[in-house]
């Protein structure tokens, strides 16, 4: 790979994990229309190479957040774990039958929903 196409590739990256560092969560919906300008995937592989490479950034963080702290509150986080699982794996045989259209629309409206909430 030449050394213009790994910036271009890991600028998003580290962009998406710097958010995710600091906010807690939020890097996937950076990367997303990062993702869009740089690799340009197909519209289908967007939502999943976003988690793919979220997972890694999510794992350093979790890493660093329990160095700082002391540890990781898992009696609070496993129920949530759990039904993140369970979520996930009826979202992933749902999203298939969903048009990416209305993916994006949904995802929209929960970016939304969610500045608003933190902005009042």
């Amino acid at each position: 790979m030449v050394k213009h196409s790994v910036f271009r590739y890991a600028l998003p990256g580290a962009a998406a994990g710097f958010v995710a560092g600091l906010f807690g969560s939020g890097g996937g919906m950076l990367l997303i229309p990062l993702l869009r300008l740089t690799a340009k995937p197909a519209e289908e592989a967007l939502f999943p190479a976003s988690v793919c490479i979220m997972v890694p950034i999510c794992l350093v963080t979790i890493l660093l957040d329990a160095m700082a702290q002391g540890g990781l509150p898992l009696n609070i986080a496993w129920p949530y774990m759990l039904g993140g699982c369970i979520g996930g794996i009826l979202a992933g045989f749902l999203a298939k039958k969903i048009p990416t259209r209305w993916l994006h629309r949904g995802l929209g409206a929960l970016i939304l929903w969610g500045g608003v909430r933190y902005l009042c």
